[in-house]
């Protein structure tokens, strides 16, 4: 019994050889995983590089416009490479973005429509839209409440409610131009009508509109209106519209040439869109004068609004709106300061309240008195200064 017992311990393997065992199944296992691991790492890396590598091996699409669809499905596009063709359209396009002006994608080989390109925009164009609203209301401005109530009735009102020019049977305007003294608020009422609607508003210097190479201007123009109707609602603002609005002559230089094909195209762009849209355009000059008169017509900038320099009681209202803001002492009148600053416009005052505070600095105040006020206004306007009191020249 004890020879047979002590053969059949010999045959069964130790503890110590059972747990090295499941420790080396433990090992494998976590190496299987580890492997596993990189298999998949490296599988998804493959699918890229096949991915990458079919890239490189499809030919290069060709930019086209669709100029017209046709009722059979095929559409008319205009190649930049050849002209006008007729071709298909690939069942992977969406049917509703087939719409004549739109960017393309064709095949090289038949010229099939690929896919639908977004609209190119200039990045110089893009730049000119303020990403916020203007914080500019009303309230900040000061003697111009007829402007203000005309403005708010040719911009605002068609935005906000387009719904009462259709029950009165009338098409709101679709341009207003301001125009007056420098400094007297033009622009300020601009971003006011911006900021109260909530419009996208998009500011453009015309002068930044010509340019020295031939097309250039126009090609920004038209940018410049597509980049307004996709941000609807919105007011397109051109300041000093008379650096591409003047008049036009019989003149060869290639200069003006080209200030008058950039012209061309702002007023094609103007006729091209309608009153009802969410499109309002405001143009600013200091030159009413010098503008063609072509951009003035009904249809276009269908109102000439005024924005002249303040009068005695518009001074009274833009010190007022100024001096809320400032630490000012009790025995300064309004009435004085509008006195004093005679002839003045807008900016010219702000730029006067803003010397006055200096004056307090320079003289370690904290209160801003009369004759700061008045030392401000013999600086900035190089008079030899008022009394306020008197309202004589001092």
């Amino acid at each position: 019994m004890s020879a047979n017992s002590d053969i059949k311990d010999e045959g069964m393997p130790s503890l110590m050889q059972i747990r090295k065992l499941e420790q080396r199944i433990l090992d494998l296992e976590a190496e299987r995983r580890e492997w596993s691991f990189e298999r998949d790492r490296l599988q998804r890396e493959a699918q890229i590089l096949r991915t990458e590598i079919e890239k490189l091996t499809v030919p290069p699409g060709v930019e086209g416009y669709i100029t017209d669809v046709l009722e059979d499905g095929r559409v008319v596009v205009k190649s930049s490479t050849g002209p006008s063709l007729i071709v298909n359209v690939m069942n992977s396009v969406d049917k509703a973005k087939l719409v004549p002006g739109k960017r393309a994608s064709l095949s090289q080989r038949n010229f099939a429509v690929l896919e639908i390109l977004p609209d190119a925009l200039d990045m110089y164009i893009k730049a000119m839209e303020i990403a916020e609203a203007p914080k500019v209301s009303y309230k900040d401005i000061g003697g111009l409440e007829e402007q203000i109530r005309e403005i708010r009735e040719l911009v605002e009102l068609p935005l906000l409610k387009p719904e009462v020019f259709e029950k009165v049977g009338i098409e709101p305007l679709k341009g207003v131009l301001l125009y007056g003294p420098p400094g007297c608020g033009k622009t300020l009422l601009a971003k006011a009508v911006a900021g109260e609607t909530k419009a996208a508003f998009i500011k453009v210097t015309a002068s930044e509109l010509v340019q020295k190479y031939i097309g250039e201007g126009a090609r920004m123009v038209r940018e410049l209106f597509q980049l307004a109707r996709a941000r609807a609602p919105s007011i397109l603002f051109i300041d000093e519209i008379d650096a591409v609005g003047g008049r036009r002559a019989d003149i060869s230089v290639s200069g003006e040439r080209e200030v008058q094909r950039t012209l061309l195209q702002l007023l094609s762009e103007m006729d091209g869109f309608s009153a009802k849209g969410d499109v309002k355009i405001i143009g600013a000059t200091n030159r009413i004068d010098l503008l063609d008169p072509a951009l003035l017509r009904p249809g276009r900038f269908d109102r000439m609004l005024e924005i002249p320099a303040p009068n005695q009681a518009g001074r009274e209202a833009i010190f007022k709106i100024h001096i809320s803001r400032m630490n000012v002492d009790s025995g300064v009148k309004l009435a004085e300061l509008a006195k004093i600053s005679d002839g003045t416009t807008g900016a010219e005052i702000k730029a006067i309240c803003t010397e006055a505070g200096m004056f307090a600095i320079r003289n370690r105040r904290e209160i801003i008195t009369k004759q700061d006020f008045v030392s401000a206004a013999r600086k900035i306007l190089r008079k030899e200064g008022t009394n306020i009191a008197s309202g004589t020249y001092l």
